[in-house]
């Protein structure tokens, strides 16, 4: 890959008699430069026209390509500035993972910070999404999930004491269903929920982002294979930074 003044120009490799339309290979082999580091977050592309040009495609095709990356949040278009990658947004495939093990499995860096590790009686909306008498006590964990030095998501989870009473070093450093395997508790099913709304004052200062921000919600209770309830979560994510991935068949 080469520069030409000043901005990045990604070798792209087009098969023109394949059926995968041309703006989709444009796109996901850019995606695929910018998730393996290859074209740098800040960097900046040619200017649609002249990519066009460079890899024979028409104009239309070139900005469709990058309008899908866009859409993603892998680019960015400024005004002054032309068309600038941005980080990736962490893509999970919608199955029973933590976010630390699909952060951990894409090579994001994945860092802990506990902001409330404590043993409090349940509320009743989660005492009865764990199947548990109201008032028992759970573990409850609060923490700041970082990829890399970004801030990303912030995550409650409740587990009952009696699955689990984990010690902040073990929080820190792994992930909680690496603990609840670890101790015989292993997710087999779950009910999620996934919603979107704004962020508060406070939500927006901890994930660094404007008040008013959107964010990613996700409520989710998992079962082991036992039928017994082995944790309750509440999630938010930054939506800029994030997307759910789904494979559907007929």
């Amino acid at each position: 890959m080469g520069r030409r003044g000043g901005r990045l120009v990604p070798d792209v490799v087009l098969d023109r008699t394949s059926p995968v339309p041309l703006y989709f290979q444009v796109a996901t082999r850019l995606q695929q430069q910018i998730e393996e580091g290859e074209i740098p977050v800040g960097g900046r592309l040619e200017n649609e026209v002249d990519l066009a040009d460079r890899l024979g495609v028409s104009r239309p095709t070139m900005r469709r390509a990058i309008s899908y990356l866009v859409e993603r949040g892998m680019l960015i278009r400024k005004r002054g500035v032309g068309t600038q990658v941005v980080h990736p947004k962490v893509r999970r495939p919608v199955e029973l993972t933590s976010l630390y093990d699909d952060l951990a499995r894409s090579g994001q860096s994945p860092r802990t910070e506990i902001r409330e590790l404590d043993v409090r009686p349940a509320p009743d909306r989660i005492a009865e999404a764990l199947g548990i008498p109201c008032g028992a006590e759970v573990t409850w964990i609060e923490r700041l999930r970082f990829a890399g030095e970004e801030p990303l998501a912030l995550l409650h989870n409740a587990v009952p004491v009696d699955l689990l009473r984990p010690r902040r070093e073990d929080r820190e450093r792994c992930g909680l269903y690496d603990l609840l395997r670890a101790a015989g508790h292993v997710p087999r099913m779950a009910n999620q929920i996934v919603g979107a709304r704004t962020a508060t004052a406070a939500e927006a200062r901890i994930l660094g982002e404007a008040r008013g921000a959107p964010l990613l919600t996700m409520t989710r209770t998992a079962w082991d294979s036992a039928g017994t309830a082995v944790e309750y979560g509440s999630h938010l994510h930054r939506a800029g930074r994030y997307s759910f991935e789904l494979s559907l068949t007929s």
